[in-house]
């Protein structure tokens, strides 16, 4: 294995924009949902036909991409800049509207527009506004982080979280998506393993995932970079799990 300096340097320069995770392919590995999220995702945008979809944080817009048929009207929003530019390269192409939002605003449509609102990995998912957009007898199907996804790692740098752990909690937002009016057809949970090779692999999730650890830099955490480093040259891959929940209500 390439030594500390060199493998911390090269996760430094790479690029950790979009939503797409395709650099670390050979260093670590994560088990998916057995429900497929990507093909549901493109079965329902091919159903919507005529009709208008929306989805919500797209990243950059790699998960609406592969879906082979989108319907006349497809809009995706995205908060932070870099992500957006992304997805306005690969999906303004094929007409999609990309629609830089912000964080707790209001979304910048009028009620009823959408016959399908999709997300997947929303950064928190606003049931009233949802419910809004959504059209009589439209449908919100997404994939949701559950509760203490990856937290054997964000532990492992910022120490026990147990407040934290229970935030995230499908009951919680099947009970805040009712209370909205929205009806939940289907909610089904997953958890999947995850395993890191070496150091190189962390540090750029850590730079991808900011909200993981939010105070992240190399300088600031060495020491304990410096000791997983260890551990995974002597151990095997370092081990967590992520958590998933999939959800779908119809207004």
């Amino acid at each position: 294995m390439r030594t500390f300096e060199e493998l911390v340097t090269e996760a430094r320069q790479a690029d950790v924009s979009g939503w797409g995770f395709g650099w670390l392919e050979g260093r670590a590995r994560e088990e998916r949902p057995s429900w497929g999220y990507a093909r549901l995702l493109a079965e329902r945008l091919s159903g919507v036909g005529s009709g208008a979809a929306l989805d919500l944080d797209t990243g950059g817009g790699e998960v609406v991409a592969e879906a082979p048929a989108l319907p006349r009207r497809m809009v995706v929003t995205e908060g932070w800049a870099p992500n957006a530019a992304r997805a306005r390269e690969l999906l303004g192409p094929r007409g999609v509207e990309v629609v830089e939002v912000d964080p707790g605003v209001p979304l910048p449509f009028p009620d009823a527009t959408f016959d399908l609102v999709t997300a997947r990995h929303p950064v928190a998912p606003d049931w009233p506004e949802i419910a809004r957009v959504l059209r009589p007898g439209g449908h919100y199907l997404a994939q949701h982080v559950g509760p203490a996804s990856a937290f054997e790692l964000i532990e492992w740098f910022l120490g026990p979280l147990p407040e934290e752990r229970r935030a995230r909690d499908p009951r919680t937002e099947r009970a805040a998506a009712e209370a909205a009016g929205l009806t939940v057809l289907d909610l089904r949970t997953a958890r999947c393993r995850i395993e890191l090779d070496d150091i190189g692999a962390v540090v750029w999730l850590l730079r991808k995932c900011v909200w993981w650890v939010p105070d992240f830099t190399v300088e600031r955490y060495d020491d304990r970079l410096r000791a997983l480093d260890a551990r995974l040259r002597t151990g095997g891959p370092f081990v967590a799990h992520s958590t998933r929940h999939l959800v779908e209500a119809r207004r």
